[in-house]
This record gives C-alpha cells, sequence and structure tokens, in this order.
C-alpha cells in the first residue's frame, strides 16, 4: 500500500464536465437495460422464469472471464480510451440486436440465445462498467473533483431512464433497445471530443505506465482483505442485483393489468433515483465522516432490511416504501467501495482489485444465483425467496463487520495529509 503521508495531494478542479454526461449516457443504458429487460423478454421474447434467469446467469457467468482481463487492461491502459472506446462502440449495436437476432435465435434455441445475449451485454455492461468506473474514478483524482459528483450524471440516467423507457416500452418494446443505441452513441462521442484528463497530474490516479508488471499484479491475490470484500460483495451486492432482476414480474402481482403495474413501477424507480440523485451531493461528505467501511456495512444491512420488507409487504405501497430505500443504498455503496478501494490497497492496482473483489467476485454469486432464484421463484415463490435472499445478505453483512480491514483516510481522501500527520502525533503523544 501507498505510504498515506506520501498521498499525492489533489489539484484544482480541471475538465469535470464531461464525465457527468459521460456517466448518464452509459447509466441510461444500464437502467432501460436491466429495467425493461425481464419484462421484454417475458412479453416479446415469451421467456419463463427460468429462461429468463439463464439468461442473467450467462451475462454474470461471460463476464467473468472480461473482469480480470478488462482490470489489469484498465491497470496498464490508465487513461488511453482504446478499451473504454470499444464497449461504447458495441453498444450501439444494442437496438439492431433485440430488434432483428433475439427472436430468431430464440426460435433456433433457448440456450444460444442465453450464450448471445450473455456475452453480448456482459461485454456493455456486467464486464464494462467496471472499465467506465475506473476510468471516472481516476480521473476525479487527477482532474481534483469528488467521484460521487460526476455519479450524480448516472443517478440522473436512472430518473430519466424509468421515466422515458417505461413509456416507451408501453408504446413499442423495441424502442427501448433503441434508445440503448442513441446513448451509446453519445457517449463514444464524450469519450472522444470531451473526456480530458489532467495528464500533469496522473501520480495521484497511480500511474501504472512504467511501475506495473505481472508479479505487482498476481500479488494482489495474497492480501487477505481482497478476499473478505470479494465475500461482502458476493453476500451483499450480489444479491442486491440479483433481487432487482425479476423485480418487476413480482411488483405487477400487486395490480389487476400488466399495464397498471408498468406504470407504477416506473414512477417508483423515477423516486428511488431522484433520491440516489439528491444524496449523491452529500454523500462524500458522509463516507468522509463515518468511514468508507463504515458506509459498506451500512450498506448491507441496509439491503437485508429491503429484501426482508419486500417479502413481507401486504399491499404494493409498503413495496413501493422498501423500495425507495434502494436511494440511500447505491450513493452509499458508490461512494464507499471507490474511496475503501482507494484507501485499503495499493493504488496503482486500484482497476484490478475493483475488478476482482467488487465484480469479478460479485458476478460468481449472480451466476450462481440468477439460474437459482429463478427456478425458486417457480417453484416456491417470490416471497419465499426473498426471505431466503435477505437472510444471507444479513450473515455476510455481519461476517464482513467483524473482518473487513479499515482503510487508510488520507489514502482514500477522507482526511487531507496533513491533517493526518497531525492525527498521528496526538496519537503518539497519547
Amino acid at each position: 500500500m501507498q505510504n498515506s503521508a506520501e498521498a499525492p495531494q489533489k489539484k484544482q478542479n480541471k475538465h469535470f464536465w464531461g464525465f457527468p454526461f459521460s456517466h448518464f449516457s452509459y447509466f441510461f443504458i444500464w437502467a432501460t437495460v436491466y429495467g425493461y429487460l425481464t419484462l421484454w423478454m417475458e412479453q416479446v421474447g415469451h421467456l419463463n422464469g427460468t429462461e429468463s434467469g439463464l439468461v442473467f446467469s450467462m451475462m454474470a457467468g461471460i463476464s467473468l472471464l472480461f473482469q480480470p482481463v478488462f482490470g489489469v487492461l484498465s491497470d496498464k491502459l490508465l487513461f488511453k480510451k482504446n478499451l473504454i472506446l470499444t464497449i461504447s462502440v458495441v453498444a450501439i449495436f444494442i437496438g439492431p440486436y433485440f430488434q432483428w437476432l433475439f427472436v430468431p435465435l430464440m426460435h433456433i434455441n433457448a440456450g444460444l440465445v442465453a450464450i448471445v445475449t450473455g456475452t453480448f451485454l456482459s461485454f456493455i455492461l456486467n464486464g464494462g462498467v467496471s472499465v467506465i468506473e475506473q476510468y471516472v474514478q481516476r480521473a476525479s483524482l487527477a482532474n481534483g473533483f469528488e467521484y460521487s459528483h460526476s455519479r450524480l450524471g448516472g443517478s440522473a440516467a436512472g430518473i430519466v431512464a424509468s421515466l422515458v423507457a417505461g413509456r416507451l416500452f408501453l408504446w413499442k418494446p423495441d424502442s427501448i433497445f433503441w434508445a440503448c443505441t442513441a446513448a451509446a452513441i453519445v457517449l463514444t462521442f464524450l469519450l472522444l471530443f470531451s473526456d480530458k484528463v489532467n495528464l500533469e497530474n496522473a501520480a495521484a490516479a497511480g500511474d501504472t505506465s512504467n511501475s506495473l508488471d505481472w508479479k505487482t499484479v498476481t500479488s494482489v491475490f495474497k492480501i487477505k482483505n481482497l478476499w473478505i470484500l470479494a465475500i461482502f460483495y458476493m453476500g451483499a451486492s450480489a444479491i442486491f442485483d440479483v433481487f432487482d432482476q425479476q423485480f418487476i414480474i413480482f411488483f405487477k402481482t400487486f395490480f389487476d393489468t400488466a399495464a397498471q403495474g408498468t406504470l407504477v413501477y416506473s414512477y417508483m424507480t423515477s423516486g428511488q433515483t431522484v433520491i440516489e440523485f439528491i444524496l449523491m451531493f452529500p454523500m462524500p461528505w458522509i463516507i468522509n465522516k463515518i468511514g468508507a467501511r463504515n458506509g459498506l456495512i451500512i450498506y448491507g444491512f441496509l439491503t437485508c432490511i429491503r429484501i426482508l420488507g419486500s417479502a413481507l409487504s401486504p399491499t404494493w405501497g409498503w413495496v413501493v416504501f422498501f423500495r425507495l430505500i434502494a436511494g440511500l443504498e447505491m450513493p452509499l455503496l458508490l461512494t464507499s467501495i471507490m474511496k475503501y478501494i482507494a484507501g485499503a490497497f495499493d493504488i496503482r492496482l486500484y482497476a484490478t482489485v475493483y475488478a476482482l473483489a467488487s465484480n469479478f467476485a460479485k458476478q460468481i454469486s449472480v451466476f450462481i444465483f440468477s439460474s437459482v432464484a429463478g427456478k425458486l421463484y417457480d417453484v416456491i415463490g417470490y416471497q419465499h425467496t426473498y426471505v431466503l435472499m435477505g437472510i444471507m445478505v444479513f450473515a455476510i453483512t455481519l461476517f464482513a463487520a467483524f473482518t473487513l480491514k479499515k482503510e487508510d483516510p488520507v489514502q482514500a481522501g477522507e482526511i487531507e495529509a496533513d491533517k493526518g500527520k497531525e492525527s498521528e502525533i496526538e496519537g503518539s503523544k497519547e
């Protein structure tokens, strides 16, 4: 780990505004696909719960091939845009794929469509998200702005996607994917012409151009804290994703018509993302006060409460209430994990750690539980499946609360270096 006393200091804020718009474009695609893919596969693709779960499992499973490679490549490329541009260009083909290829492939074989769709979407989303996130995080370190303030663009995208995509789906289901294509085109142009990095301050982001070799990369596997963080993600964040995959189907059971349920779902997710958007402003300050590790633990327990609360809800109003908790969960997780990895690991390996602990390990869990959850939905129902999920999240979060290492607050950017030195001096006097 880099010595906290030698941690580079942020320079004056520079080149900020392109990054929130890039976040907006990418997470509009993310929110649209994850918000409505299950519903589209049910109504247009005519897949059942097990088959839909298989698609999500393949997305998670195939991304296991992408994420370690993407992590190492990102650490080596640093601010070069080769990989991130490839992801944005591939995303342009979302509209054509679902319009013209998905259903014909489904007519051939359900397993084939799961493999092709899983490979395609995992490259863009499950595998690609770590590339997008770590690129902006490192840009925030070099340019001197808070990552969460750029991530506001992603929260705004969630609001817009929930409002627009729901109506587009009711109008013409395939149109949601063409909206993703349009967003991918915008993202590509932003990456090419707008997103700029203060390269003279690249050291603040862990400049790996000359210092990163294979031995350094593989040394990360010897770190006990990496495995604890991975277990936490496998048991908390992964279940969060699995829970949300077919949540819209569960939510519609509270309504007389599917259209009514879809419309209320659109308003509910809009409310959630509005809360998320608002909380992104103060969240860096909150995490700086309570610590990134504590933020992760709070996130885990909130996830448990939301899942169990949804399972036990007697009416759709209660389901909405517990769903809105997610508006607090995401700012907590996104801000905490970025600061935690920066403060608890060698910053040169930032993307590798992020890809392995936060994405690779999570997708192993998603790969396993997506198919299992899809089968359980068909066999024991949503409520009982959610209760099992909630218990699992609680147990894993409790484990992490006692074992996850505390981050270096200076290296994490929670306090300034001079204040960190003052604290060390005061501690030594005591």
